[in-house]
């Protein structure tokens, strides 16, 4: 039987980023996934601001080519101005999935990193020593023995179910078509029209001739009916709602959703971990649920490679549920009263406009972009001490080092490990004791600590970043 530290089951954009994060650490891992090949869909389109910084600390956003960052936000429909605050909160726009995939994809090779497709979970035994895996693959039934098993392996998670985790669920109450289509090129309309009734049409221009459209209509079924979707019942829902005909377009692909949540009660269960949509499941709003699920592989990604190298206790692995599960149940409680209010009818224009009068204050759109550019997420590591401590360590935060060259903090976190910046020589020496799994650097702090990025607190004297970029000592 195959051994492996760590199965990867999903070769979504989370299970890739997982994998990855895994064999930086210096983890022996193996990605499987049931499709053949990559699906090409691009269910996200793009993702927030902390999820582009996470992917420049390990290099991988210039992988991706020119992106567009947008300059609004917007929650639930309600636009607020970014360029307001005093930090840049902005996010990648209309980037497609696929491209993020094969960006991960090409970093997993580099690696060194297999994947496995065409493999289909039909079984798991956990053991004292490990995990036992079944799959049915081109060769047939086979077995991977492993010390833990990630299940990244999207909302209906079959990683989950063998696991026996329990997920709270909150029933869909409207539905929605999205299609991605060529040929024909609608009226842009990319953050939503909303039409009398409670109905709303979207659509997104992505560049090359191609656009995505979503339909929302309280007529349409909240649970997808058994079988296919057509394309033909996505034009007409287009027509209906928009006069607009789709008369010579080519489907590119489509997808019938609803507004559906749900959230694993437990991130791990034994050696059994989940991330991803297998950990939380939110409607398809602003790339949220993407950028959450590269969030979790960060997480989980330095943690459990240190533990199948024998560099931390297995007990470190009970950290990624304790900060990453509240973070999905909040996730899910924004996620919700987003969907609310966009996709709710006239009755919840009076909440839309109280919402648009706090936005245009410059406090309430801090916190409101906090949530949605993911900046706002702070773990609980310790009480009291500097306000950076369980927040991101900004990465364009720039230190000047002995010979004169600058660095920024993403770029010395491009190795995966740890981080110990100082201010103070002394302080760096005492730090050799860790080399083996802390890089330090010396040097100055370069440009001003400002309010907004650096929570109010002085520039400090040493910082300890994690390898996913959160500050744990100061």
């Amino acid at each position: 039987m195959k051994r492996t530290d760590v199965v990867v089951v999903g070769a979504g954009p989370v299970g890739l980023m997982l994998a990855g994060e895994l064999r930086l650490g210096g983890a022996d891992v193996t990605v499987y996934d049931r499709l053949p090949a990559p699906a090409g869909e691009s269910r996200a389109l793009g993702f927030n601001r902390r999820a582009a910084e996470s992917l420049d600390q390990r290099g991988l956003l210039s992988e991706l080519g020119e992106v567009r960052w947008g300059p609004m936000g917007h929650f639930g429909g309600v636009r607020f101005d970014l360029g307001m605050l005093q930090e840049d909160h902005s996010g990648v726009l209309g980037l497609s999935q696929a491209r993020t995939e094969e960006a991960l994809g090409r970093r997993l090779a580099g690696l060194g990193v297999p994947v496995r497709r065409g493999h289909e979970v039909t079984g798991l035994r956990q053991t004292p020593e490990g995990v036992v895996v079944s799959f049915t693959g081109p060769g047939g039934p086979h077995e991977v023995g492993a010390g833990y098993v990630a299940g990244c392996d999207g909302a209906g998670s079959t990683v989950r179910t063998l696991a026996g985790i329990p997920t709270t669920v909150w029933e869909p109450t409207r539905g929605m078509y999205t299609a991605e289509i060529t040929g024909v090129a609608p009226r842009p309309r990319p953050i939503g029209e909303r039409l009398p009734g409670g109905r709303m049409v979207v659509c997104t221009p992505l560049g090359e001739g191609r656009c995505r459209i979503v339909v929302h209509d309280p007529a349409l079924p909240a649970r997808p009916r058994p079988g296919a979707l057509t394309f033909a019942e996505v034009a007409a829902a287009w027509r209906r709602l928009t006069g607009e005909s789709l008369d010579g377009a080519r489907c590119l692909w489509l997808w019938a959703s609803g507004n559906s949540c749900a959230l694993a009660e437990e991130y791990r269960s034994g050696r059994v971990l989940l991330a991803g949509d297998a950990a939380h499941e939110i409607p398809p709003l602003a790339a949220w649920g993407l950028s959450a699920g590269l969030q979790d592989a960060a997480n989980l990604g330095w943690k459990l490679a240190a533990v199948v190298r024998g560099g931390a206790p297995d007990h470190l692995l009970d950290t990624y549920h304790a900060e990453r599960q509240p973070a999905g149940r909040q996730l899910i409680r924004d996620a919700r009263a987003a969907a609310q209010l966009y996709l709710g009818d006239e009755a919840m224009d009076p909440v839309r406009e109280v919402m648009g009068e706090l936005l245009s204050h410059r406090g309430a759109a801090e916190q409101v972009a906090g949530v949605v550019s993911g900046l706002g997420v702070r773990y609980d590591l310790a009480q009291g001490g500097h306000p950076l401590l369980g927040r991101r360590m900004p990465p364009g935060h720039t230190l000047t080092l002995a010979d004169g060259t600058r660095a920024r903090v993403a770029e010395l976190l491009r190795t995966g490990r740890g981080l110990l910046l100082a201010t103070d020589p002394a302080t760096a020496r005492t730090a050799r004791a860790y080399a083996d799994r802390v890089d330090t650097w010396t040097g100055t702090w370069t440009g001003t600590w400002t309010e907004t990025e650096d929570h109010g607190g002085p520039a400090p004297d040493a910082v300890l970043v994690r390898p996913d970029g959160y500050v744990a000592w100061t």
